[in-house]
């Protein structure tokens, strides 16, 4: 996951260890005696806005993204309490920190207008044909 090295996300970025703020806190919710005494949740905040870590327009989609957990002065901030173990929680945190990551960086193509081809409109208005010739036949003739 992260080593000391920081957080691989992808073939080209990597975020170094020093721009993650791991934090131990208590976790909320039922877990009896346990959740008083021990600080297993994690909090990890990432300041996306000023890391070196992304390209310019990886960090300019991943502050674009319309998440809750981006603050508006770029601070990503996950909470990690699915687990009862601190280390599950962290390697929580850091997995769903990627996956923003991620799909901030993906490049989404832009698409390429197309026209149908010739047979698809013959295909098309040959059917409409078909589907009109077959209502026509449901109308009752008039008398003549």
């Amino acid at each position: 996951m992260a080593g000391e090295e920081g957080l691989r996300v992808s073939g080209s970025v990597t975020i170094p260890a020093a721009e993650l703020e791991l934090t131990a806190i208590r976790s909320q919710g039922a877990g009896g005696q346990n959740v008083n005494k021990v600080a297993s949740a994690v909090q990890l905040r990432f300041d996306a806005a000023h890391s070196s870590a992304l390209p310019p327009a990886a960090r300019e989609r991943l502050l674009n993204l319309r998440d809750h957990r981006i603050s508006s002065d770029g601070v990503v901030v996950i909470k990690a309490q699915r687990y009862r173990s601190q280390e599950r929680n962290r390697e929580d945190a850091l997995a769903r920190l990627r996956e923003i990551v991620e799909e901030a960086a993906a490049v989404i193509p832009e698409r390429r207008a197309t026209r149908p081809t010739r047979a698809s409109q013959r295909r098309r208005v040959d059917s409409k044909v078909r589907r009109g010739q077959t209502k026509a036949g449901r109308r009752k003739l008039a008398d003549e």
